[in-house]
């Protein structure tokens, strides 16, 4: 029977090696503990019950456009700090940590590219960047992805996993909601389609203006959407708030969204929805 027992005494320096940080994670909805090298290969989704981990722009990027088709605009421009903001620390100092932290100039990447060979621009928000924050570089970008929508006959697509506007800016930021809003109207009088996705979470301003404004909107399961916070809107209105409320699931209930979409059949599904929105020729021919 000794051949069945582990004796700890005579252990190797090698077995009891503890397991290195970042090998296991533990899902944050059904607590299921998962390796790391699966879960990324499942593309950052539990296979137990299906929890979709948020995941950065260039593992969406990836996910969705063809290899060797992406140009990436406007990497340029980068956050002022026009209020000269400070709280405990000032803007320009959390600005300056989230680009090294992230390697990004700001909280979207604007890209063209092909999608299943059908040319698009697209537009993917980090949540790393300050969390997905909008301020006047979001707005700036997502504008003039727009612009090059216009003049190409492209298809636009966006990626939302945000937290709303960026206090840090003030005003600077809300105005980004009426100035993206605005592109759009010309988008949609040039007769070319908008797909907003919507990850988790994509709350406040955001919400409130171009995430919401696709010709399709599109989520992930259980992603929260909305304006303000549960407590806040409870303590708001004084009332208990239906179960559920702000999924994904109980928007698509409610008329909000159109479609929720596994984020391994995202790719597949925006590509049969451009089958059926765009003129195809017209756009082969704008490239």
């Amino acid at each position: 029977m000794a051949w069945f027992k582990r004796d700890k005494e005579a252990l190797s320096a090698d077995e009891k090696r503890p397991v290195p940080d970042g090998v296991w994670v533990k899902c944050d909805s059904c607590g299921e503990i998962l390796y790391r090298k699966e879960l990324a290969r499942n593309l950052e989704v539990c296979p137990k019950c299906h929890y979709h981990f948020r995941i950065a722009s260039q593992v969406f990027i990836n996910l969705l456009l063809d290899a060797g088709s992406t140009i990436e605009h406007d990497n340029h421009i980068k956050s002022a700090d026009p209020l000269e903001f400070k709280d405990s620390v000032k803007y320009s100092d959390r600005t300056a940590k989230s680009m090294a932290q992230t390697g990004l100039g700001d909280a979207i990447r604007c890209l063209s590219g092909a999608l299943d060979g059908l040319p698009v621009e697209i537009g993917v928000m980090d949540f790393g960047f300050m969390g997905g924050s909008v301020a006047s570089v979001v707005g700036e970008k997502l504008a003039r992805a727009i612009d090059r929508a216009i003049e190409h006959k492209r298809a636009l697509i966006t990626l939302s996993c945000s937290g709303g506007m960026r206090m840090q800016e003030g005003v600077f930021s809300l105005m980004q909601m009426a100035k993206v809003s605005a592109a759009l109207v010309k988008l949609a009088r040039a007769r070319l389609p908008f797909i907003s996705i919507m990850a988790n979470p994509t709350t406040g301003g955001t919400t409130a203006s171009f995430a919401m404004l696709g010709d399709i909107n599109i989520a992930e399961p259980r992603a929260l959407i909305g304006f303000a916070g549960p407590r806040v809107i409870k303590q708001t209105i004084g009332q208990e708030l239906p179960e559920g409320f702000q999924s994904a699931e109980f928007l698509l209930e409610k008329g909000f969204l159109d479609i929720i979409v596994e984020r391994s059949q995202l790719k597949d599904m925006l590509a049969i929805l451009l089958t059926h929105l765009i003129d195809k020729d017209e756009m082969t021919n704008h490239k």
